[in-house]
């Protein structure tokens, strides 16, 4: 062999020590970005559409995604079983990751109760901070019924709850005094017969029903029965 021959055996031999070099620098980026990464595990997020709050969840409205388990956070939806029974507390706009704080578990009618939805005027009403599993008074405002009678505003319902809020509609409100268009939110509530019957009478006859928020620790009701009905000469 002569030493051109040699120089090209030392050269190749060179080539290929580098190349092993090289092949074992990439392993070990790749070793290293595993070991920083992680596994991946399942997520879910919004497919295309936006859902809307207070509706039942369906798995098509989600699609199935992988990501780093460590970049997940713990409020993650990982098993769409997670949603079965839930609905949204607030819109989930298409893309967005799923969580479990995202939704919560739909209320149930108890023993006794019955669903009844009425429209709230959404400018009167407690609008945007009413949703499922509150409690709110139900007021409702009357005319005199005899000549020089002075209106009443009634306390018809105490701490009714709350188990569904839909979503803002404009409606046409007519009345004697003003002909003018407004919006309404659909406020669906569990109630039991008697009190069903005083929220269906105080829609169709009251010139106002209006929603008032009760505290958690708060039973709703006043403390004399004779302070659910007020008039304005009470304050004389």
């Amino acid at each position: 062999m002569n030493s051109r021959q040699r120089r090209g055996v030392i050269l190749l031999l060179l080539s290929v020590l580098c190349a092993l070099g090289a092949f074992a620098g990439v392993l070990a980026v790749i070793s290293d970005v595993n070991a920083k990464v992680g596994p991946e595990v399942t997520a879910y997020r919004v497919a295309h559409a936006d859902v809307e709050p207070y509706t039942p969840l369906k798995a098509s409205q989600f699609e199935k995604i992988t990501m780093p388990e460590r970049w997940l956070s713990a409020t993650a939806v990982t098993d769409l079983r997670q949603i079965e029974g839930k609905i949204a507390v607030t819109t989930l706009r298409s893309g967005s990751l799923l969580q479990t704080d995202m939704i919560v578990a739909r209320p149930e009618l108890r023993p006794g109760e019955q669903e009844i939805a009425i429209m709230i005027d959404a400018g009167t009403g407690v609008a945007g901070k009413i949703t499922a599993g509150a409690r709110v008074n139900i007021y409702a405002t009357f005319d005199g019924v005899k000549k020089g009678e002075a209106p009443q505003s009634r306390l018809i319902v105490a701490a009714a709850r709350v188990i569904g809020v839909g979503k803002i509609t404009p409606i046409d409100s007519r009345t004697d005094r003003t002909d003018r268009a407004t919006s309404a939110v659909p406020i669906t509530f569990a109630l039991t017969t008697a009190d069903a019957q005083r929220v269906a009478y105080a829609e169709s006859f009251a010139e106002h029903v209006r929603l008032a928020l009760v505290a958690p620790s708060s039973a709703g009701a006043p403390a004399a029965p004779g302070d659910r009905t007020y008039t304005l000469d009470k304050d004389k």
